[in-house]
C-alpha cells in the first residue's frame, strides 16, 4: 500500500475526532452505519463524508467522488484537513471538519492505519477505534465480495495484522460475530465521547 499523509496543524478543538480503522473485511462501514442510525437525531454527532477519487456508484460507503485532477486542486488549495493515498486511490477529510470540532461536534471518520500520524497531528482530541475480525471471517467476507483473487485476498490478510497506533485513546472492537454486538460496542464508545462534553 502506498501512503503519504498530509497534515493541517490547528489549535486544540472542543470536539473529538473518532477515526475508525481496520483490515478489509472487518466490517467498518457496517459498524459505522449501525451507529449512524442510532445517532440519527443527535446534532452533536456527525459522520464525515470522505472525498475519494472513486466513482460515486462504486459501492461501499457514501462518499464525494472526484477525479485525480480535482483532488490535487482541492489539496493544493488547502481543502483537506488530512489526505492520503492507498490502493491506487486518494482520500481526503474535508477541512470543514475542523470547524465542526471547534463547535463541539463529535466526528466519526473512516480512516487508514497508515494515516493515523496525520490524524493525530491534525486533531488534538483523537480517539482511534480499531474494528477487526478473526482471519477466517475476514477471508470469507473478502471472498463473498468477489472483487479479488484468492492470492490477492491472502495478501490483504497478511496486512491485517495489528499495527501500532499513535493515539493513547484506542479501542478495539471485534466484529467476528453479530453486527449488533460490534455496533452496540461502537455506540457505547461514542456515547462516552459525548458524555465528556456535558
Amino acid at each position: 500500500m502506498s501512503m503519504e499523509g498530509d497534515i493541517v496543524t490547528m489549535p486544540v478543538a472542543a470536539g473529538t475526532m473518532v477515526v475508525v480503522v481496520g483490515p478489509s473485511g472487518a466490517g467498518k462501514d457496517s459498524v459505522m452505519s449501525y451507529a449512524a442510525r442510532h445517532f440519527a437525531d443527535e446534532a452533536r454527532v456527525k459522520f464525515v463524508r470522505r472525498v475519494i477519487t472513486r466513482p460515486a456508484d462504486a459501492g461501499g460507503e457514501a462518499h464525494q467522488a472526484i477525479d485525480a485532477d480535482g483532488f490535487r486542486r482541492v489539496k493544493a488549495e488547502g481543502g483537506f484537513a488530512v489526505s492520503w493515498d492507498a490502493h491506487g486511490l486518494s482520500y481526503g477529510i474535508p477541512r470543514e471538519t475542523l470547524d465542526d470540532l471547534a463547535g463541539g461536534v463529535t466526528l466519526i471518520a473512516n480512516g487508514s492505519r497508515s494515516a493515523l500520524p496525520a490524524f493525530a497531528a491534525t486533531y488534538p482530541r483523537l480517539k482511534v477505534v480499531v474494528v477487526t475480525a478473526r482471519p477466517d471471517i475476514l477471508a470469507a467476507r473478502l471472498a463473498t465480495r468477489g472483487r479479488e483473487s484468492a492470492e490477492a485476498i491472502a495478501k490483504r490478510l497478511d496486512r491485517a495484522a495489528p499495527e501500532i497506533v499513535v493515539a493513547s485513546d484506542t479501542v478495539v472492537i471485534d466484529n467476528s460475530g453479530a453486527l449488533e454486538e460490534a455496533g452496540e460496542a461502537f455506540v457505547s464508545v461514542l456515547t462516552a465521547a459525548l458524555a465528556r462534553l456535558d
